[in-house]
């Protein structure tokens, strides 16, 4: 279900606000999802990717759909600001160099695939955000990631990484699910 574009315009007016709400308090804006158009009080996975100058400064979000996306949003754009464990919290001199980008997921639906190649052969390049596990290993990508990682064995190769394991890594029990992603911010 695509948003309209006041309701993407409100998400990312909320994961500002949620930002500044933690600069000031240390804590994620609360909501009043009554306030909320049904569209927003949905339940819908969501991710919250922060940049300063096009460089990553923090991406946080949730694979599953478990809370009304307007509330993910709020909680995401906290976390990605102040609990993304690869940087420091924002401060206040950084957020005005802030771009918020936002991503709301669809449901991921497992691939069926019989070696890697037969994986490879199937991914979309700038369509599909992966999932990948391995025992307890996992790891996704979302579908903007295919901006720098262009070809899939290379997507692939870098998100097995991601998920802890050798990039030539390969065996019968992984699995890989799709995703699609709205993205705008």
């Amino acid at each position: 279900m695509s948003l309209n574009k006041d309701h993407q315009q409100r998400l990312v007016e909320l994961a500002e606000a949620s930002i500044r709400h933690g600069l000031k308090t240390g804590r994620p804006l609360k909501i009043n999802l009554a306030e909320f158009p049904p569209e927003l009080r949905e339940q819908r996975a969501s991710f919250v990717t922060l940049n300063i100058n096009h460089r990553l400064r923090g991406c946080i979000g949730m694979l599953q759909a478990i809370r009304p996306v307007a509330e993910d949003i709020a909680e995401n754009a906290f976390s990605a600001a102040f609990k993304d464990t690869r940087f420091p919290p924002l401060t206040s001199q950084e957020f005005n160099d802030l771009q918020i980008h936002l991503s709301i997921l669809t449901p991921a639906e497992p691939l069926s695939f019989t070696s890697e190649q037969d994986l490879i052969s199937q991914l979309q390049p700038g369509i599909d955000g992966l999932i990948l596990q391995e025992g307890s290993r996992r790891g996704t990508f979302l579908p903007s990631v295919w901006e720098s990682l262009p070809k899939p064995v290379q997507f692939l190769n870098q998100l097995k990484q991601k998920a802890g394991l050798p990039a030539n890594y390969w065996s019968n029990t992984i699995s890989v699910s799709r995703y699609r992603a709205e993205s705008f911010g």
